[in-house]
């Protein structure tokens, strides 16, 4: 990306939110994370999240993060946009890492500034601050995860800041989609931020989606954004049941835990995750396998071929 109207006319579609490989000592594996990322592209992704928060980065040094980034966008260059978080509680931090990622020619996503009783003018006002900064424009991330849920209504001022181009929505209760939809809609470029529920956000005029199982299962996590982009509600409503089962494990074990695993059982880049996080253990793993061979065997990704 070299400006703001590029960022504004190439973000959208489907984006893999791409894994972190560690090795068994605990660094990064940089060979990985490039054939992580080459990979959904070459079978057709729009785009790229690096560094996010099922990449991790709160486990990743202010310097790690910036060799995550570094290292990416040499990686992969212009091909496709590439979102790489900068949020950090620390509003240094999120400066230092939001200049490098428009500067390296990717769209810096910020967060709200995760510390207690932060208020919504305080919320602006460090949005106010951070977006001009990026040369290629910001996208706002709405991380109920954090502990802090922006409404609608402060989505609404925020997305009127100089510089903002687009929200990844992580709130993704009907009323808000439909409040988002009908209030930003034209005017920042919407993303729903998760495999749970793509389907109701992209249907009420969402621009796209960054997906983390598709780290595990591209195809079928590809075939069922095309549908539903297409128009095809049935069809992509059938796929998505299909993997429900894996969506449902994820959530019980840890999203990263789980998608790495089901990475390394493909013969994929997962590597382990980083502490306070844990590899599955045992019958976790035993359980995500089954359901890996249940995809992969006689299953929907089979079909697909």
């Amino acid at each position: 990306m070299k400006n703001i109207e590029e960022s504004r006319a190439r973000l959208h579609g489907l984006f893999n939110i791409t894994m972190t490989p560690f090795n068994d000592d605990g660094s990064i594996n940089f060979e990985g994370l490039s054939r992580n990322a080459l990979r959904v592209i070459e079978q057709g992704f729009n785009g790229l999240l690096i560094g996010g928060t099922y990449g991790e980065f709160p486990a990743l040094s202010t310097d790690e993060r910036a060799s995550v980034f570094r290292h990416v966008m040499a990686t992969v260059g212009d091909t496709v946009p590439v979102m790489l978080c900068t949020a950090h509680s620390n509003p240094c931090v999120v400066r230092e890492l939001t200049e490098l990622a428009g500067d390296l020619g990717g769209i810096p996503m910020i967060m709200a500034p995760y510390v207690s009783e932060v208020t919504d003018n305080q919320i602006v006002e460090f949005f106010r601050e951070m977006a001009p900064i990026s040369k290629t424009g910001a996208l706002i991330y709405n991380a109920p995860g954090t502990g802090i849920t922006l409404s609608p209504t402060l989505l609404e001022q925020l997305s009127d800041i100089q510089g903002i181009v687009a929200l990844k929505q992580g709130d993704l209760s009907p009323g808000s989609i439909d409040q988002i939809s009908g209030r930003l809609k034209g005017k920042v470029r919407l993303f729903c931020a998760s495999d749970l529920a793509f389907l109701g956000p992209m249907a009420a005029g969402f621009d796209g989606i960054s997906s983390t199982n598709s780290g595990a299962f591209p195809e079928l996590i590809q075939k069922s954004y095309r549908a539903i982009e297409s128009g095809d509600a049935r069809i992509a409503s059938e796929l998505h049941r299909q993997w429900y089962e894996f969506r449902a494990l994820a959530r019980r074990f840890g999203q990263p835990q789980t998608v790495k695993a089901a990475m390394n059982m493909r013969g994929f880049d997962g590597g382990r995750v980083r502490k306070p996080l844990r590899d599955l253990d045992n019958k976790e793993m035993e359980k995500t396998r089954i359901e890996v061979n249940r995809l992969l065997g006689s299953g929907p990704i089979n079909s697909l071929n």
